[in-house]
């Protein structure tokens, strides 16, 4: 492979929806360019981009893939970025280290949640926007209908720049509306023929538009359109050049990325007008690690060195690969690698490009490239690799929050440090997902993005490290208190020759109501009734007892217990007499004293479109919940609620069904309330079952 200088390098992220066609558009792209010998299909499992074997059996694409393209003389790096929301944390590292999104839209459906969100974050970024109108072969397209679909959405700037010769079963070519001309025929055969006469009216409107959005880039060229006089075409391609490149422009091109009609003509387009890494003196911007200033680079080889890792593949046979772009600067075998977020100097084994799984050695790549470096020992996704002597620290990516948890087991007994240490290294290709211990009910919970996401880890960690888990919902941390006060003995005493035991206590247990402490115990003993050394031993008891409640085996909180009377013995007593002393008058007095459970209550904000709103607030009612408050955020609705955390297990799955997908949520915990009789007796039973299992 050829050295690609920083001004012949696009970088272009494949986004939109899933099963929208852009893995197969990838496989066209490098079908055209002759890097395989025949274009493979997603539902076959042979396509380049998606290899792993879980993307295999399901026939979509889960992680992010890199497949450079050579074309025109320019390298085209294309990333196809899975569509499916589960995986929304592939999103995040590729939009930070490309200039360009190829936006995929269905020539059949339109503008999905998928193409939305990418749209969205294309902004988020400040990166330009191609938007490809793919599947232009399958019956019942319209070309124009989604055209207008996306100017209604996205204003004048959304401009034609392919349009289609045909569509559906007849869709043979397209036309450049830039240079008025036409081409049929498919991939790299693609070739100039007459303009259809019939299209000659649609073309010239679709021309004046472009000639508009042209001029609308460049305040000379602005100037002279207003002034009635023509623009030449060197001057129109010279403003949609600029447009293109500065965001003003959105040109839209219509493809059919499965028999390959379109696809060169879209590649000539990203070779020449799309911008490359070094466009206008393009900077990134960065902290210096040492005095906390804001620093800018320019994407330039004469830059001092700097590369952000926005990926890593984490494979058990070929060691760990992280995936980079050079922000400034050039690299070879022998550039020295600091990495400034971990203060350490790393050594490579290899440099390569990628495409799909396979690794092409490289000596040397340019400001601007994307490649990949071998087995680096300290370095994550997210972290800065810099020339030591002039080093700079970019923001790190930044990924969606998890919303759906799980708790991991290990299938076999033994086998907890194998499961573990996978996840681990899962973690380190997708930091999307986030492992915890739950200090109260001793689980470990995995949390991600979704069902499938939860699903395909398992599967990965069973394929790649042999490591059989089970996800489990995980156990609410519900919790028991009282709701008034009792006196009650606890009296221990035990005869069987030679010293036997005896402790006598007499407690009041009352509820705290008046703060969030869990456990008070008071001393109100007189007279010596329980000698001195006796009552920490009381106390003691009651400490390891309330880890314990009484309905369902859950701690017992906001208790306190007032030790005021009792007598002893001055051969048989002992501080484990009283001790089970206190656990008989604990258990006895709980039992009198009303108790109930609690259950964890948490705050939740739901993000949604105004037509769902209805849905939202019913489904949040059949949860036990409770609307407390709504605001208007752009085009969204915020809903502000309170639910149990058990009934919210589900919910990412239930939101994304509701809402196609456009809702989103965040969760955190509230406090604790008592749970209704009629859940409580459910819970109650459950936890009786569970211990008579256990027993078993």
């Amino acid at each position: 492979m050829a050295d690609f200088a920083t001004n012949t390098i696009r970088n272009i992220a494949l986004m939109g929806h899933g099963g929208e066609g852009k893995t197969t558009l990838t496989e066209a792209m490098l079908y055209a360019a002759h890097l395989i010998d025949r274009q493979g299909k997603v539902e076959d499992g042979n396509t380049v981009s998606d290899y792993d074997p879980e993307e295999i059996k399901r026939t979509c694409s889960i992680s992010a893939s890199l497949a450079p393209v050579e074309w025109a003389g320019k390298m085209l790096n294309i990333i196809d970025v899975p569509g499916y929301f589960d995986f929304a944390g592939e999103m995040a590292g590729p939009i930070r280290v490309v200039e360009t999104t190829g936006i995929v839209i269905s020539a059949v459906t339109g503008i999905s949640v998928g193409a939305e969100k990418a749209f969205k974050l294309a902004d988020k970024q400040g990166v330009c926007k191609m938007l490809i109108i793919n599947q232009m072969d399958r019956e019942h397209v319209s070309f124009q209908k989604v055209l207008e679909e996306l100017r209604a959405k996205h204003g004048s700037s959304v401009v034609p720049v392919l349009a289609p010769l045909g569509e559906g079963p007849s869709f043979r070519g397209v036309v450049n509306i830039l240079d008025q001309k036409a081409y049929e025929g498919a991939y790299d055969k693609s070739k100039e023929v007459p303009m259809p006469a019939d299209m000659k009216d649609q073309v010239d409107s679709w021309l004046e538009e472009l000639t508009e959005a042209a001029a609308a880039a460049d305040d000379d060229l602005m100037m002279k359109y207003l002034e009635g006089e023509e623009l030449t075409h060197d001057e129109l391609l010279l403003g949609f050049h600029k447009g293109m490149k500065d965001g003003s422009i959105i040109p839209v091109v219509a493809v059919s990325a499965a028999n390959g009609i379109g696809i060169a003509r879209m590649m000539d387009l990203m070779a020449k007008y799309l911008p490359s890494p070094g466009h206008m003196g393009l900077k990134h911007t960065g902290t210096n690690p040492k005095t906390g200033e804001s620093i800018d680079r320019v994407c330039s080889d004469s830059e001092p060195f700097s590369a952000f890792i926005f990926k890593t593949i984490a494979d058990p046979y070929v060691g760990k690969l992280s995936l980079f772009r050079i922000m400034s600067g050039s690299l070879t075998s022998s550039t020295t690698l600091y990495n400034v977020n971990k203060e350490k100097t790393e050594k490579s084994s290899g440099l390569y490009v990628l495409r799909g799984k396979k690794q092409i050695a490289k000596q040397m790549l340019h400001a601007g490239d994307i490649g990949a470096l071998s087995k680096l020992q300290f370095t994550a996704t997210g972290d800065t690799l810099a020339d030591p002597a002039s080093p700079i620290c970019y923001p790190p990516v930044e990924y969606p929050q998890a919303c759906m948890s799980k708790a991991v087991y290990a299938m076999k007994q033994g086998e907890e440090d194998k499961v573990f240490t996978g996840l681990s290294r899962l973690m380190e290709e997708d930091p999307s997902l986030t492992l915890e211990k739950n200090a109260e009910t001793t689980e470990t919970i995995l949390s991600g993005l979704g069902e499938m996401h939860l699903d395909v880890v398992r599967n990965k960690l069973e394929n790649k490290f042999g490591a059989k888990a089970d996800l489990r919902d995980p156990k609410i941390p519900y919790r028991e208190t009282i709701r008034k006060t009792v006196k009650v003995q606890g009296r221990h005493k035990k005869q069987s020759g030679g010293h036997g035991q005896f402790g006598d206590v007499w407690i009041e247990f009352s509820p705290i109501v008046d703060s969030d402490t869990d456990f008070e115990f008071e001393d109100a003993v007189v007279g010596g009734a329980v000698p001195r050394n006796f009552i920490p031993s009381v106390e003691k008891g009651l400490r390891e007892n309330i880890v314990h409640g009484v309905l369902a085996g859950y701690p017992m909180v906001h208790l306190h217990a007032k030790l005021y009377d009792g007598s002893y013995h001055p051969v048989d007593s002992s501080e484990m007499a009283f001790k089970t002393a206190a656990r008989i008058a604990y258990k006895k007095g709980c039992m009198d004293a009303s108790p109930v459970l609690l259950e964890p209550i948490m705050h939740v904000e739901v993000m949604v479109p105004d037509e769902y709103m209805g849905d939202i607030m019913g489904d949040m009612n059949k949860r036990r919940g409770r609307i407390m408050g709504m605001q208007q955020e752009g085009d969204m609705q915020l809903v502000v609620a309170e639910a149990p955390m058990a009934e919210l297990f589900k919910y990412a799955t239930d939101l994304r069904s509701m809402t196609q997908a456009r809702g989103s949520f965040t969760t955190k915990f509230e406090r604790y309330e008592e749970v209704p009789a009629s859940v409580a007796e459910k819970i109650i039973a459950n936890a009786v079952r569970s211990d008579e299992d256990e027993d078993e």
